[in-house]
C-alpha cells in the first residue's frame, strides 16, 4: 500500500501541510493589523463559571494579533460583594488595541449582593443605549482595514464584546427584540460577542452563528465560597 501526503510522517512533508509550516508559536511585537474573517455572532450563555472569562481571552487573542477590541460590560461597575479594582482591567490596561468601560452594578438584579435593583434597569438602558453607539461608530470605520491600537472605541473596533447584555435581557431590563436589533445593525465586519443569562436564549438562536452553553457541573460557591482574587476578579 503506498502512503500518501495525507499519512505521511515525514517532518518536511507535513511542514508543508500544516497552516503554520510546523514553526514552533513564538511571541512577535503587536502592530495594527486586519482580521481576514470577522463577521460573526458568537453568543456564551449558561450556569457555569467561565462566560465572560472565555470572552476576554478572545479579546486577548484578538489584540495580540493587532485587532482593534472593545469590551462594554453591562451591569459589572462596583459592588460591595468584590474589591474595587479588579485584574481584568489591569490586564486589559496594559494591552494594546484592548479597551473596555462598565456601566451598572457588578452585583446581581434580585440577589443580596449590595448592589440596588431600583437602579438595574436604569443602568441597564443606558448600556443598551452605548452599545448602538459603538455600533454606529463601528458601521462608520473601514473594518476591512487597519485600526489605530490608541484611538477611541468612537473610532471602530474589529471585535465588541457586549458582556452580560443577555443577562439583562434574560432579567427584562432590556428587551430581548432589542438584542436582536443590534445584532441587525452590526456592520458586516465587525465581529461581535455576547454574553451572560443561565436561561437558554432561544430568541437569539436563529440569529448568532455560534451559541455556546457554559454548564456547571460543580462550584464552590455552593458551598459557600465567595468570588476570589485573581480568578473571579
Amino acid at each position: 500500500m503506498h502512503e500518501t501526503d495525507d499519512e505521511t510522517t515525514d517532518p518536511d512533508q507535513v511542514r508543508k501541510h500544516t497552516p503554520g509550516g510546523g514553526v514552533k508559536p513564538a511571541a512577535h511585537p503587536i502592530d495594527p493589523n486586519v482580521p481576514e474573517e470577522f463577521g460573526l455572532v458568537q453568543a456564551w450563555w449558561g450556569n457555569g463559571k467561565g462566560k465572560t472569562t472565555a470572552a476576554m481571552g478572545m479579546g486577548f487573542r484578538a489584540a495580540g494579533h493587532g485587532y482593534r477590541v472593545h469590551m462594554l460590560q453591562l451591569m459589572k461597575g462596583g459592588a460591595d460583594s468584590v474589591e474595587a479594582v479588579r485584574g481584568e482591567y489591569n490586564a486589559i490596561e496594559s494591552m494594546p488595541g484592548f479597551s473596555y468601560e462598565n456601566l451598572g452594578h457588578y452585583g446581581w438584579h434580585g440577589m443580596q449582593d449590595g448592589s440596588k435593583d431600583d437602579s438595574h434597569k436604569d443602568e441597564a438602558q443606558a448600556g443598551y443605549s452605548r452599545a448602538e453607539e459603538l455600533l454606529r461608530a463601528a458601521a462608520a470605520a473601514d473594518l476591512t482595514g487597519e485600526l489605530p491600537l490608541d484611538a477611541p472605541p468612537e473610532d471602530g473596533m474589529h471585535l465588541l464584546i457586549l458582556d452580560e447584555i443577555l443577562y439583562a435581557a434574560d432579567r427584562e431590563l432590556i428587551d430581548p427584540a432589542d438584542v436582536i436589533t443590534l445584532i441587525e445593525k452590526k456592520p458586516e465586519h465587525l465581529e461581535l460577542v455576547m454574553t451572560g443569562s443561565h436561561n437558554r436564549p432561544e430568541y437569539l438562536l436563529d440569529h448568532a452563528d455560534l451559541v455556546t452553553n457554559v454548564r456547571k457541573e460543580k462550584h464552590p460557591i455552593d458551598e459557600g465560597q465567595r468570588g476570589r482574587k485573581g480568578t473571579e476578579f
